[in-house]
């Protein structure tokens, strides 16, 4: 199986950035589509971004668009999230998820899924 850890969340005010970390071990990360997703307090997971295997294919949710940047590097096995000018609003615990096959939207779709990690955006 594919093991991930997410690292980097944390406290940040409005208007700052974050970068989280996504580091894979176990079955070959090569092919694997990586996506990332959150889930703030009494709502569902919802999607954030995804990358192709080979990086060639990237999506992002409107709310993110401009403002967030994924990245994968397949040497050392890690995909990243670059969060800038952060809102109130992206409050929320983040995880990092893996499938085998295309970066798709629905978390339904991935197999592997890290434990999270929270950030707080404050005013």
């Amino acid at each position: 199986q594919v093991q991930l850890v997410e690292s980097g969340g944390g406290l940040v005010q409005a208007g700052n950035s974050l970068r989280l970390s996504c580091a894979a071990s176990g079955r070959s990360f090569v092919r694997h589509a990586m996506g990332w997703f959150r889930q703030a307090p009494g709502k569902e997971r919802e999607f954030v971004s995804a990358i192709s295997w080979n990086g060639g294919n990237i999506r992002y949710a409107d709310s993110v668009k401009g403002r967030f940047t994924i990245s994968r590097d397949n040497v050392r096995n890690t995909v990243d999230l670059q969060m800038n000018n952060l809102k109130l609003e992206d409050t929320a615990v983040y995880y990092c998820a893996a499938r085998l096959g295309v970066p798709v939207v629905s978390s339904k779709e991935y197999e592997y899924w890290g434990q999270g990690t929270q950030v707080t955006v404050s005013s």
